[in-house]
């Protein structure tokens, strides 16, 4: 069988499919191969990831989409709206190759939250073109703090304070200009007063009142 009659099949449109329950979806889609990829894609925490998926020739202008889980009409994360070929929903976006006939899909910034099953596919109004994709997002590696820089101007040297020992210091010496003093004091004591007084007494005596002679005398 072709393959664009194994896409046509039997299988109800998008729109009838939203009152189906997921376990009947997966058996409808069961023979729609039309588009392909990878199965199971991983990242890292912070990181970014991109999905690629293959379609067929017949859907080489059709819409395609992103989304999560069961992607009913209007749940899409992020969608191609035809001509462009490109379009961004957040950290999601989706460029279509018509050239090889591929799109992909990337996913940026990471989060454990982000892990889980996805589907790309295209939009038709009578088949459910899907692929589903499993998200894998491993934690961060941890990284060791930055070091501060360092400084890288000139030294300034440290200032040592002299102990406190908490003895006195030593008392100045005299001034050499009061022990002469001193010393002066002592010789006006001891030499030169005596001699003052000697020579006070050598006055007195030489000026001493003389005695006449006596009365009882004959001249």
């Amino acid at each position: 069988m072709a393959a664009s009659d194994t896409c046509a099949g039997d299988t109800p449109s998008r729109r009838r499919a939203v009152w189906l329950s997921p376990p009947l979806l997966l058996l409808l889609i069961q023979g729609c191969f039309c588009l392909s990829g990878p199965s199971t894609v991983s990242g890292t925490e912070g990181g970014s990831l991109s999905v690629q998926c293959r379609y067929e020739e017949e859907h080489r202008t059709r819409a395609k989409f992103w989304c999560r889980r069961w992607c009913l009409p209007g749940w899409e994360i992020v969608m191609t709206k035809p001509p462009e070929v490109e379009a961004r929903s957040g950290r999601v976006s989706i460029r279509d190759h018509p050239a090889n006939l591929t799109f992909t899909v990337t996913l940026e910034k990471l989060s454990m939250q982000d892990a889980g099953t996805y589907q790309c596919g295209v939009d038709e109004p009578w088949k459910w073109d899907i692929f589903l994709v499993m998200v894998l997002v491993s934690p961060a590696p941890a990284t060791a703090p930055t070091p501060a820089p360092s400084y890288g101007g000139p030294t300034i040297p440290a200032m040592t304070l002299p102990a406190h020992t908490g003895e006195k210091p030593p008392e100045p010496s005299p001034h050499p200009g009061s022990l002469l003093g001193s010393v002066h004091g002592l010789l006006l004591v001891f030499l030169k007063l005596p001699l003052l007084l000697a020579m006070l007494a050598a006055v007195l005596w030489v000026n001493r009142p003389q005695r006449g002679p006596g009365r009882g005398q004959v001249s």
